[in-house]
């Protein structure tokens, strides 16, 4: 995700949203993408990352999940997903940051 190397769009990296830190971001697209471990997938982390998904739409980002496993096993499938999110949403957002966010 680094260098603008998924589909020519720049991923910010552990970027601040209010009271969350989201793994990678896309300012440009309003799109988080999130690498989940273990700890996500029991009822707690499930909860958890609900409410945080939430919060966040309300802010207009989209967040994409996927797990630690998936990524190290199918990183072309992953990165089609990530691709085709962005396809979805060719116009870029007039308000690239949420409030929080730092501009690096």
């Amino acid at each position: 995700m680094r260098n603008r190397q998924l589909a020519r769009v720049k991923f910010k990296r552990q970027f601040p949203v209010g009271s969350y830190i989201l793994d990678f971001y896309s300012p440009e697209y309003r799109l988080g993408i999130e690498a989940d471990g273990g700890q996500h997938y029991n009822d707690e982390g499930k909860k958890r990352d609900g409410i945080r998904t939430k919060e966040l739409a309300k802010l207009g980002i989209r967040i994409l999940r996927f797990s630690d496993r998936e990524i190290l096993r199918n990183i072309e499938g992953v990165a089609e997903i990530i691709q085709k999110a962005i396809k979805k949403n060719m116009t870029p957002s007039p308000i690239s940051s949420p409030p929080g966010g730092e501009e690096n």
